[in-house]
């Protein structure tokens, strides 16, 4: 009876030392006569321990063997014993669960998003993009005492406030600036090829003004004189454009004072015009005769040398 208090002491040490989530779960999944094993990665086991069930579909089919600091010291490498005819894509997820509110934690085998590829083997790696955990109860409390506390609900009395007092009475606006915003959103919907385009249109210019960066800076390094001549000139073009100008009220006015005498002129040389266009090639020809008159072409043709001797007697009526 004496050593009662010294085997107490003991368990209670012992007890102390040892917390009970750093005791295995005894006994665990049926992983059959040909396991495989296959490593997840985490950032954050919680209080995963080992012999914790790994399930698929809500159905135990394996359990944990063990958990290491991986070799980056950032993450933990949870290696799993599967039964061997569980089969699972290549690219599976892995997710920590928890059987109920306060229950044990347990690792979830699931397919992913994406399509499938492959099959997970012996000697697999789930790394951790493809892992992940719920939030703790701790965690939900510890965000909600946040938020009483110290957050938004204290403002909310605030901001219903002063929307109140913003929309009483302003209904109608508020209405109209609604119905104009859904048209306008709407207008955005129907046209949304179009901006779509214009956007791709604006990103191959950029990307051409891109690769054409080099000529594009020599010729504004050379322009940069240009625009100087022109602001040193500025003067004297100003000086030539009220010129222009003057000149143009100028031409106005004077062709608007000789309209009448000029559509006369041209009425009165459209009957001359007629009859060239009306002469045809006739004038052509007869400008040909006109330098070897009065023999013709044909005439000066038959004649054979280099030369004619004419003597034309010219006789003048008095």
């Amino acid at each position: 009876m004496r050593r009662t208090p010294a085997l107490l002491a003991v368990l209670l040490l012992t007890a102390g030392c040892v917390g009970a989530y750093d005791i295995p779960l005894p006994g665990g999944a049926d992983v059959g006569s040909k396991p495989y094993r296959v490593t997840a990665q985490f950032r954050d086991v919680l209080d995963l321990v080992p012999q914790a069930a790994v399930k698929v579909n809500d159905v135990a089919v394996g359990r944990v063997e063990s958990i290491d600091l991986a070799e980056n010291e950032w993450t933990a490498d949870v290696r799993l014993v599967l039964n061997g005819d569980v089969r699972l894509p290549a690219n599976a997820v892995a997710q920590l669960r928890q059987t109920s509110l306060l229950g044990e934690k347990y690792v979830e085998l699931a397919h992913p998003k994406e399509a499938p590829t492959g099959t997970l083997a012996d000697g697999a790696v789930v790394p951790v993009e493809r892992s992940g955990r719920n939030p703790e109860v701790e965690e939900v409390f510890g965000a909600l005492a946040m938020v009483l506390n110290g957050g938004g609900v204290a403002q909310l009395r605030d901001i219903t406030r002063e929307l109140n007092a913003a929309l009483g009475g302003n209904e109608k606006e508020v209405r109209s600036l609604l119905s104009t915003v859904e048209s306008f959103v709407r207008g955005l919907d129907q046209n949304r090829g179009k901006i779509t385009a214009a956007l791709e249109g604006v990103r191959k210019l950029s990307a051409t003004l891109d690769a054409r960066r080099e000529p594009i800076g020599v010729a504004l390094d050379k322009l940069e004189p240009g625009l100087k001549v022109f602001a040193e000139q500025r003067e004297s073009l100003t000086t030539m454009v009220k010129a222009l100008d003057r000149l143009s009220g100028v031409a106005v006015r004077t062709i608007n004072a000789s309209k009448d005498d000029m559509v006369a002129g041209l009425r009165a040389l459209e009957p001359t015009l007629r009859k060239l266009a009306e002469s045809g090639q006739k004038l052509p020809q007869a400008l040909e005769v006109l330098l070897t008159y009065p023999f013709p072409d044909s005439a000066l043709d038959a004649i054979k040398g280099d030369y004619l001797n004419v003597f034309l007697t010219l006789v003048v009526p008095r």
